[in-house]
């Protein structure tokens, strides 16, 4: 994996609808908690939303320090959080159209705050790892390079 997705990664990642996203903390290697958000792919490219816009607490984190994880169709993805490009707004906007029609959620999705608050994920080179849940009730919490501990799981549960 390079710093694009293939054809088959994106499709896969927005197909399963699952996605969550985990910036780096301010300590540069404690990973965030995952949080479930919608995605689209737009040109080729993932896109994510801030529901909540920029005060919302994950986007905050990945602005500060834009390095992470997504976890998605069952893998966990070391990314970078880049900006979305504002000449792409309508286009993403189309794209949650079609893709959360219906959705007594979308209007949020597409609105002013939300658009504020637009991020392009790009894989960072590396392998993906097959995410695991490791016990009832918990998130899918893979790591690449190594395992949780129960006090790593014990703290991403708080």
């Amino acid at each position: 994996m390079g710093d694009t997705w293939s054809a088959a990664q994106l499709a896969q990642i927005v197909d399963a609808d699952d996605l969550q996203v985990s910036p780096l903390r301010t300590d540069g290697t404690t990973y965030g908690t995952p949080t479930w958000i919608w995605c689209v792919a737009v040109d080729d490219e993932l896109y994510v939303r801030a529901y909540n816009g920029p005060s919302s607490r994950w986007y905050a984190a990945a602005t500060a320090r834009p390095q992470g994880r997504i976890h998605a169709a069952g893998e966990v993805f070391d990314v970078t959080f880049d900006p979305a490009p504002a000449a792409l707004a309508d286009a993403i906007d189309d794209a949650y159209r079609t893709k959360y029609a219906g959705s007594p959620y979308l209007r949020p999705m597409i609105s002013a705050r939300a658009r504020a608050a637009g991020v392009r994920i790009v894989p960072r080179p590396g392998p993906a790892v097959r995410s695991e849940i490791p016990g009832p009730g918990r998130q899918a919490l893979g790591r690449v390079g190594g395992q949780l501990t129960d006090e790593q799981l014990n703290d991403k549960e708080r």
